[in-house]
Formats: structure tokens, sequence, C-alpha cells
């Protein structure tokens, strides 16, 4: 090691930070440039070292934040809710059950829309057993979300904070908390266990930056509060990957991000539009990619582009034949979408996270394109999601 300076290490939690401390300078006698060179490099160093000591200071106060499994049940329980539902069913009255949480003092309630939907009587029922009707605000089936109200004594009301999905890790611990199998106010714990998931719906467009984990989600968790070890809520709990219909290990969740841009507009107009672009095709993988004479299997092949779309506005450009290499079909002539805002595109995933977190309809987006060997950039400007 040099021996300007000294290691010390200290453990904060479960991170060892190291700092670098400056040993002692004697100057000596010199020119005044050699003085100053000298002072600077202490000054830096003591820079360094305050830099240090802020990551450790942060550190201390994350660390602090975190709450015991305990707490955040006995913090976060009195704001989740169960929600109950009637339809119509050729006469016959069908029940259902769901969860849901608080989200403000006006009695909002943050549920799944797949919940809600189509209800003829919706039912919310709190911690201490007091129930009231709700009225169904706005519902948005291409993420599953749904708003209701109740109007409930002020003293039930006990919002949940909103935390930031965007700084969740894989492996990071969380829990959810809802109604399985309709067992009101149940607790489960587990990780992330990935981020950007893209998610079949029933609206015929996948639900994009999906979360998944490993926490046991059941029917009757729909609606309820993914969150971290600080109490937030990161996710809203929406559906399971099984072929039994209960919970096999993999659970997934709307991200928190998604809620704080969509849920105001629900609550102040009933609905949101999303952007839109009016493209199909398909991700491009390794026989693609050399069917296409390309370096590396990145990017999104348009196939098909929608008349009336922003793409056909923009003059995008779908497959316009095939090609048959071992046995296989293959659309080729089509646009390459390979980055979008000067975002690389590795595949379709990446352009919907983009529409879903940032864009909105009028917005302008533009799309570094490959088309007949040559780069070029197109920008479109986002319509309204058809029904």
């Amino acid at each position: 090691m040099d021996k300007s300076g000294i290691f010390v290490g200290i453990t904060v939690g479960s991170v060892s930070v190291f700092i670098i401390f400056s040993a002692l300078f004697i100057i000596p006698m010199g020119t005044d440039e050699t003085t100053k060179q000298m002072q600077n490099q202490i000054n830096e160093n003591e820079i360094q070292v305050q830099n240090q000591i802020d990551t450790i200071n942060n550190l201390i106060l994350e660390e602090s934040k975190t709450l015991s499994l305990i707490d955040i049940f006995e913090k976060s329980e009195p704001g989740v809710v169960r929600v109950n539902t009637q339809r119509n069913q050729t006469g016959d009255e069908i029940g259902g059950v769901g969860s849901g949480f608080v989200f403000d003092k006006k009695g909002h309630i943050i549920t799944n829309a797949h919940v809600i939907e189509d209800s003829t009587k919706t039912i919310v029922t709190f911690l201490d057993g007091r129930s009231y009707n709700a009225e169904i605000i706005g519902i948005d089936e291409y993420t599953d979300i749904g708003v209701i109200k109740v109007n409930a004594d002020l003293k039930l009301l006990k919002p949940l904070s909103l935390g930031d999905s965007s700084n969740l890790q894989v492996g990071e611990p969380i829990t959810a908390i809802g109604n399985p199998f309709g067992l009101s106010g149940s607790m489960t714990s587990g990780i992330i266990s990935q981020m950007g998931r893209l998610l079949p719906s029933g609206s015929g467009y996948s639900i994009p930056d999906v979360i998944q984990t490993d926490a046991a989600i059941n029917p009757g968790n729909s609606g309820g509060p993914l969150l971290n070890m600080r109490g937030d809520i990161v996710g809203i709990n929406t559906a399971i990957q099984s072929r039994t219909g209960e919970f096999t290990g993999v659970g997934f969740a709307i991200p928190s991000q998604t809620v704080a841009k969509i849920v105001p507009t629900l609550i102040s107009e009933g609905e949101y539009k999303h952007p839109w672009i009016g493209i199909s095709g398909r991700d491009i993988d390794p026989d693609m990619a050399k069917v296409l004479g390309l370096n590396d299997a990145l990017g999104f092949l348009i196939i098909t582009v929608v008349e009336n779309s922003p793409a056909s506005d923009a003059g995008l450009i779908g497959s316009n034949k095939t090609v048959k290499v071992d046995g296989r079909e293959y659309s080729i002539g089509g646009d390459v979408i390979m980055a979008v805002d000067g975002m690389d595109v590795r595949k379709i995933d990446d352009i919907l996270i983009h529409l879903q977190r940032v864009k909105t309809v009028g917005d302008e987006m533009n799309l570094e394109i490959l088309r007949d060997g040559r780069t070029t950039n197109v920008t479109i400007v986002l319509q309204e999601r058809p029904n």
C-alpha cells in the first residue's frame, strides 16, 4: 500500500466500508509551487475522507429505517382491507374476495381491476370488522389497477406510504399482506425474484414492467400491497403463475412506479389513456440475426404496422417477404428497432417499459431503426391506445 495513507474498515449492518485517512505530511521547504501542489493533495484527501464519512452516515440512516416483519405488519395492517364483490350471473349472485389498501384520507382504496370489474356490489371491510359499500371510481384493465371509494370513519383511514419500485433489486426482501382464500390479514414474505417482467392480460395487451416475487400470493391476495423492509408499498399483488390455481413459487405485482403514474388520473378522470405505437413483430433471436446479417441478437423486428397508427404516420415499414432457412420461415424486410430515445432495445419489453414509465399520449418518441442495412432515426407522435 502507498505510505501516504492508512485503511480503516468499518462495518455498518452487513456492509463493510473502508475509509482512507491521509497520513500526516511534513511539508519540506521548497518552492511555492511545490508547497501548493502538496496542499492541494491534502485537500483532495480530506474531501475523499469526508465523502466516505457521508457514505457511512447514509448507510447508518438506511439501516435504521429497516423494520422487522413484526413491525411492518403492525404498521401496515390497519391500512389493508378486504374487498368483497358480487356479480349477477344469469340471475344468481356470484361472490368474490380480494384485497386492497388505503390510498388517502378521502377514502380512496387501491385494488386490482380484475377484483372489481363487472361488480354489481363492492364491500370494503377494515381491520376492526366494520364494512362499507364502495363506489367504483376508475378501472385501468391495461395495468390491472382499480380505484374504489368508501365514506368511512376517518379514524379507519390509515393510508400506506407509496415507495419507489425503481430502486428495487433482485434478492431484496419483501413482504405481502392480504386475504388469501378469504383469510383476512395474512402476511407472507420472500424476495424480489426479478424485475421488468411482461405479464399477459385479458385486455389483449401485456402488462409491462411487472415485479416477480417468491412471496406466497394466492387467490384473495389480489389487490393487496407488496411492501419493502421499510414498510413502503412497492407493488400491488396481482397474479400468480400456476397450473393448479394456487401458489407455486412465482407471483407478480404491479410496480408502485406505475401506481403513482396512473392512480391520480383514475381518481380525477375515471380512466387512463395509454400511449400506443401500432406495431407487432418479434424479438431478434440468434437465428433471426443470422438471417438478417446482424452481428448481435438485439432489437425488435417490425412485422405488421397498423393502419392509421403512429407507426404508419411516421412511415415505419413492416415485413414484406419471407425466407426459409433450415425448413423454418422467417419474415424479413421490416424495420428493426434498435433504440428508443437513445436507449438500446434488446427486445419488445424494453419498448413497452419505456412507454409505461415515461411516456404519455401526445409525446414524441425517437426510434433508431435499421432499414436495408442502414441506421436511421424516425420520430413518432404517440396516440391513445385503441380498445
